[in-house]
């Protein structure tokens, strides 16, 4: 049974449209809570779902984008956009996610892939050792607990260059394979720049939103669309994405951090092992 069956314009089974939109429901909201799109889990799902490649790339860039518009004016109403981070790390992703989407038939994709998902598990694990050793400092009485909760970051000439050029390559890579990347950049704005991981969750999904858009369009210029998988993807990931956003500030710092780094884990394990199945 496919959805043409039922009206709709498309050749795409009802239990496959059924399993997508309880996906992106699912990811918008974990989306939301971390102030990440997550479509590094929202891609290779797709791929596992057999949707092709180039389709699966330039819906979820779209999707990634348009569940950022959302959560981002949750994230802004509650004063957890930092402009500063929009100048030093959004400006250079912006730059770069369209170049990247531009180009992204020149580079092997698996390749790609397997590259982001070997620096998402990294970033994942160091979140969760973060969260372990602040955990530790607390019980000890080490003070550490306290480093993170409200800071502003540390804007430093080294830090600064050093997370401007990070978020430039991450741009690149993300708008080449079709993903925001936030949850590489998220981890860079908390270690680097030294924020507050709430104010770095809606700065973060407000930078994906516009770089995602920027990239999505680079991908427009050489790949078509397919309209009716956005229509599934999008209106469940956005419902997500709204409500996740809510219980961000609602949470502690170590919670906060233990959820993304396992979260990005996850999404480091199935990035990687679709970019090395590839190859076997």
């Amino acid at each position: 049974m496919i959805l043409s069956d039922f009206g709709v314009p498309s050749s795409m089974g009802v239990w496959l449209a059924a399993l997508l939109l309880t996906m992106s429901l699912l990811v918008g909201a974990l989306g939301g809570l971390i102030g990440s799109s997550l479509g590094t889990m929202r891609l290779p799902a797709m791929l596992m779902l057999g949707v092709p490649l180039p389709v699966a790339a330039s819906a979820n860039i779209f999707v990634s984008s348009a569940v950022g518009v959302v959560g981002s004016y949750r994230h802004l109403r509650d004063g957890r956009v930092k402009p500063s981070l929009l100048l030093i790390v959004g400006v250079p992703a912006f730059v770069s996610g369209f170049l990247g989407g531009y180009f992204s038939n020149q580079v092997p994709s698996n390749l790609l892939i397997g590259l982001a998902g070997v620096l998402i598990l990294w970033q994942g694990l160091e979140l969760v050792l973060l969260a372990y050793r602040r955990r530790q400092g607390s019980r000890t009485g080490e003070g550490q607990q306290d480093e993170l909760e409200g800071s502003s970051g540390q804007f430093t000439v080294a830090r600064t260059v050093g997370g401007a050029g990070a978020s430039f390559g991450i741009g690149l890579l993300a708008g080449a394979i079709g993903l925001v990347l936030s949850t590489i950049r998220l981890p860079l704005i908390i270690r680097v720049l030294r924020v507050d991981p709430r104010i770095a969750a809606g700065s973060n999904l407000f930078i994906g939103m516009t770089m995602g858009a920027l990239g999505w369009i680079g991908h427009m210029l050489h790949t078509r669309t397919d309209l009716s998988l956005l229509v599934i993807l999008l209106a469940p990931a956005i419902a997500g994405s709204y409500l996740g956003a809510k219980f961000t500030g609602r949470i502690s710092v170590n919670l906060l951090l233990l959820i993304m780094g396992v979260l990005l884990t996850g999404s480091g394990c199935m990035m990687l092992w679709r970019g090395v199945s590839s190859l076997l």
